[in-house]
C-alpha cells in the first residue's frame, strides 16, 4: 500500500486526513493529468466518469473532485448516486478514459473514499497510483493547469442508471424470467436502492425492499451486508424465497435463505461455482478465493473437483490471478464475488442474479442448495490499533499464532492481518468446534491487544 492508496482505494474520514476536498481535488487533478497523456498527438479532450454513494460527504467530494479534474483541461460526465460497478460498466461503455466512484463501501458513513476504475473498466494497476500520489504528494501537480477555453467541462449523464438496469438484465439467461419468486432486497441506504428493485421486478420478482431511503448518514448503519438481522426477519415474515443483502456501494452481496440463514460470500460462490461446473461454463474447471475464505469452502470444492486458487485479501488481488488462472467464478467470504464473463469487477446485483438464476434452474430451495457447502465454525474479530506494525516483527504475537496453529492442525487455521482501509486488525480463527475456535480465538485477541491494541 501507499501513501494515499491502501488494498482499494483512497480510504479515511470525510473531511480528515486524506479524503478532505483540497486532497481531493488534487487527485483529481493528478487523474486527468495522467488521462491527457493519452490525448496529446490526436488533440483530442480526455473524458472522466463521476460516481457517488449516498453519503453526505459525497456531494462535497464530487464538486472538488469535479473542480480538480476540469482544472486541467479534462471533461466530466457526472452520474449521480449509483453503484460502483455501474462506474466501472459505463466507463467502459462510453470509452471515457478514467471512472472514479465516491463511496468508502461497507464502512459507516463518516468515511469516505475514492475507488478509480482505467478505461478498461478494470481498476488502476499499482504503476498508475503510484504516478498518481508522486504527482500530488511531490507537488508536481500544482503549477499544472489549464486555462481559458482549455478548462474542461461538466455535465450531468441522465440515463445512467437505465443504461446499468439493462447491463445487469442482460446477464440474466434470456429464457428465464423471476415469475413466482419472493424477494426481499436490503439495499443498505446504499447506491442501490434505485435500481436494484426496479431490476428485480423488471424480471418478474415479487419485490419487498428495505433499508432503501438514504438519508446521507444511514448508509451501512445496522443494515445491507454487514448486518442482515432486519432482511433475516423480513424473508421468514414474509415467507420468502429468499432475500438479498447489498452494502452501501453495490459491490457486495450476502444472502439470506427461505429459513433465514445467512449465507456467506463463501457458500454463495460455492453454490454458483457448482453451477457454473454442471453447465460446463467453469473455465479451466478452478475457481479463485482469498486466504480469508474458510475452510469448508476448500473442503466442498475438492468434493467437486474443482481447483480453488487462493490470492490475498482484496478484490485486486483476486482479479489479478483470475486474470492469470483465467478462471471466471472468483471472490471473498464477505460478498465480493467476481464473474469475469459478465464484468470487470465485483458486482453485488450481477452476484445475486446468478444465485437467483442456479435457484430457479434447479428447482429446489435455497437453504438445499447451500448443502453443498459446510462452514468450519469461524470467530472473526476487528481490533482497533493505533499503529500497525508488521506482524511477523512481534514475536510474542508469532509464537501465539504458533501454539494455535500446532492446537489446531489440519483442522483449522489462523489469519491475523490489519485491514487496508482501517486502522484495525482483524483476528481470525477457523477450528473444528465452536468451543476451541472460541478459545483460541480469545487467547489470540488479548494477546494482540497486549502488543499492538
Amino acid at each position: 500500500m501507499g501513501k494515499l492508496f491502501g488494498t482499494d482505494g483512497v480510504r479515511g474520514m470525510a473531511n480528515e486526513n486524506n479524503m478532505t476536498a483540497e486532497m481531493v481535488l488534487q487527485i483529481g487533478r493528478a487523474l486527468a493529468y495522467t488521462c491527457k497523456e493519452d490525448h496529446k498527438e490526436q488533440g483530442t479532450r480526455p473524458r472522466i466518469i463521476i460516481g457517488k454513494d449516498t453519503r453526505l460527504s459525497g456531494y462535497m467530494l464530487e464538486n472538488a473532485l469535479t473542480a480538480g479534474v476540469t482544472s486541467m483541461g479534462v471533461d466530466v460526465l457526472l452520474l449521480g448516486s449509483i453503484p460502483t460497478p455501474a462506474v466501472a460498466f459505463i466507463t467502459q461503455s462510453m470509452r471515457a478514459d478514467a471512472g472514479v466512484m465516491i463511496s468508502a463501501s461497507h464502512n459507516p458513513y463518516f468515511d469516505n473514499g475514492i475507488k478509480i476504475f482505467g478505461r478498461t473498466g478494470y481498476k488502476l494497476s499499482d504503476e498508475m497510483e503510484e504516478e498518481i500520489e508522486d504527482l500530488v504528494l511531490s507537488g508536481r501537480i500544482n503549477n499544472i493547469r489549464a486555462v481559458a477555453k482549455e478548462v474542461g467541462n461538466a455535465k450531468r449523464i441522465d440515463d445512467a442508471m437505465g443504461r446499468y438496469v439493462e447491463f445487469c438484465k442482460n446477464t440474466f439467461p434470456d429464457d428465464m424470467t423471476l415469475d413466482g419468486m419472493k424477494v426481499v432486497l436490503d439495499c443498505s441506504n446504499g447506491a442501490t436502492y434505485k435500481c436494484a428493485p426496479l431490476i428485480f421486478a423488471e424480471l418478474g420478482a415479487d419485490v419487498t425492499t428495505i433499508h432503501a431511503e438514504p438519508d446521507g448518514i444511514n448508509i451501512n448503519d445496522n443494515c445491507g451486508s454487514q448486518h442482515t438481522q432486519d432482511l433475516r426477519t423480513k424473508v421468514k415474515g414474509l415467507k420468502a424465497d429468499i432475500g438479498l443483502a447489498f452494502d452501501g456501494d453495490g459491490d457486495r452481496l450476502i444472502t439470506v435463505d427461505e429459513t433465514g440463514a445467512e449465507l456467506t460470500g463463501d457458500q454463495i460462490m460455492a453454490i454458483c461455482a457448482k453451477s457454473y461446473k454442471e453447465l460446463g461454463q467453469l473455465k479451466n474447471n478452478r475457481v479463485v478465493a482469498t486466504v480469508m475464505s474458510n475452510v469448508g469452502f476448500h473442503a466442498a470444492m475438492k468434493e467437486q473437483d474443482i481447483t480453488v486458487d487462493v490470492a490475498g485479501v482484496g478484490d485486486r488481488l483476486v482479479l489479478e490471478l483470475m486474470k492469470k488462472s483465467d478462471a471466471v467464478v472468483g471472490g471473498e467470504d464477505s460478498g465480493h464475488m467476481i464473474f469475469l464473463d459478465c464484468h470487470t469487477t465485483g458486482d453485488g446485483i450481477v452476484s445475486a442474479l446468478k444465485l437467483v438464476s442456479t435457484l430457479k434452474q434447479a428447482g429446489a430451495k435455497l437453504s438445499k442448495l447451500a448443502d453443498v457447502m459446510t462452514p468450519f465454525p469461524q470467530v472473526l474479530i476487528n481490533l482497533d490499533v493505533k499503529e500497525k506494525p508488521p506482524i511477523e516483527e512481534i514475536p510474542i504475537l508469532m509464537k501465539a499464532i504458533s501454539d494455535a496453529e500446532e492446537e489446531l492442525g489440519d483442522q483449522g487455521r489462523v489469519l491475523i492481518r490489519y485491514s487496508g482501509t482501517q486502522p484495525m486488525c482483524r483476528v481470525m480463527v477457523e477450528g473444528p468446534t465452536e468451543e476451541q475456535t472460541q478459545f483460541v480465538a480469545q487467547r489470540l485477541i488479548q494477546v494482540v491487544k497486549e502488543t499492538i491494541g
